[in-house]
């Protein structure tokens, strides 16, 4: 009789595509839409790996299967072989030396390891900050190979040493459409008590690696921060960080000796640690304020008071969570904008973004377009601006592109 690692390796089904639906798939899509499956062959459960084929038999690949969400299909792989012991650790493994050419270490030590489809892992995301590890499972196919996932992730992430301790985060809302559950807990190890220091271009910074954002920390804005760490761009200047959260880009403009640095954020949780990191990094800054508010509230109190600033960082969380909220969220961009820019000194310096995958490059600059000519203000683009390199994209997935921003001149 097979183990339960020998079944979930093995597939358990045939996914039987629909005439005419295989070249997404052909293309190295990893996502089969249960509109484009004309049946299933055998009896697989939830999780399970099956074969996929065409209309005519063709063999595309192995995918993990789950009814329950309308992404049905996650293809794991496109190679005629099992989910086996091997096939996690290689692919794991050329996750992990995808990042060997960021040269990371020792100046920054918290950074993605793995990005889910991207590194052709749909669904799992593996974090590092120091030598602890927090993994995220947003599919079933994920979900019931955890655990042996973690052991590979034992074995492979600290040179053969064991990680101090792996947290798993899933509890993202995505995990609702998968029929999963949400889960937060340390599931290897221990973490100190108060939060985890990690280093980031040579800053420290405390996460709380089971109750914060995301994985503890918006690792996928690293590049975008270092802006702020250019004395060039705010030595001698009054820094606005919108929605702040745990004070990331406020610690930059700190250290790069703004004259004043204004963090507004709705949590007061997360606006002592945001004081607590700045401090770590500057020390002595009584000029800094942390404000809890409703962000739109506190600037809109701030233009009546007409208080301005020379950089403003605007880094609203997801507007856009399915189709159906785009149209609300690009009002609340162009508000957030418009607000704003508002508020610049003539001159200044507006780093802007949009998280949401749903919301294009191309739509969020028109929307930051609009609030610019209703708000009478020229804006000049001086840089484009992404998700840090180590959140890589898939030619093959570009729905991995989602952090988008835009750093403007507004005069």
């Amino acid at each position: 009789m097979l183990s339960k690692t020998e079944q979930l390796a093995r597939p358990q089904g045939v996914l039987v595509l629909k005439k005419g639906r295989e070249k997404p798939l052909i293309n190295r899509h990893p996502w089969i839409f249960s509109g484009a499956i004309d049946r299933i062959e055998g009896d697989p459960t939830p999780g399970d790996a099956v074969s996929v084929i065409t209309r005519n038999g063709d063999f595309i690949g192995l995918a993990g299967w789950n009814p329950a969400s309308q992404i049905t299909g996650r293809m794991m792989t496109w190679e005629d072989r099992l989910l086996d012991d091997e096939f996690w650790e290689e692919a794991i493994a050329q996750s992990i030396g995808r990042r060997q050419w960021l040269d990371l270490e020792p100046e920054t030590t918290g950074y993605r390891l793995i990005n889910g489809e991207s590194d052709g892992i749909p669904g799992l995301i593996v974090d590092k900050y120091d030598r602890y590890l927090v993994f995220q499972c947003l599919t079933k196919v994920i979900d019931v190979r955890k655990h042996q996932i973690i052991e590979h992730l034992k074995a492979l992430t600290f040179q053969g040493q064991s990680p101090l301790a792996i947290v798993e985060r899933s509890d993202a809302s995505v995990r609702k459409l998968e029929g999963l559950p949400q889960i937060a807990e340390v599931v290897f190890g221990e973490i100190p008590e108060g939060g985890v220091w990690f280093k980031e271009n040579q800053l420290s910074f405390k996460v709380d690696l089971v109750k914060g954002h995301k994985s503890g920390f918006y690792l996928d804005q690293r590049d975008n921060r270092a802006l702020l760490g250019l004395e060039s761009l705010v030595k001698d200047k009054d820094v606005l960080n919108c929605f702040a959260y745990t004070g990331g880009f406020s610690a930059y403009a700190a250290k790069a000796n703004a004259k004043s640095v204004t963090s507004v954020d709705t949590s007061v949780p997360s606006l002592t640690l945001a004081e607590e990191n700045v401090q770590k990094n500057s020390p002595d800054r009584p000029q800094d304020e942390y404000l809890a508010g409703n962000v739109f509230d506190v600037l809109r109190h701030y233009q009546e008071e007409n208080v301005q600033f020379d950089v403003i960082v605007l880094d609203p969380p997801k507007f856009a969570h399915s189709a159906k909220d785009i149209k609300k969220a690009t009002r609340g961009y162009r508000d957030i904008n418009l607000l704003g820019m508002s508020l610049l000194k003539p001159g200044g310096t507006l780093l802007t973004f949009s998280c949401s995958g749903l919301i294009s490059a191309d739509l969020f600059q028109k929307v930051v377009f609009g609030a610019a000519v209703d708000a009478g203000r020229q804006a000049t683009v001086l840089k484009q601006l992404n998700q840090s390199n180590d959140h890589v994209v898939s030619l093959h997935f570009p729905e991995g592109h989602y952090l988008k921003g835009l750093m403007l001149e507004i005069r």
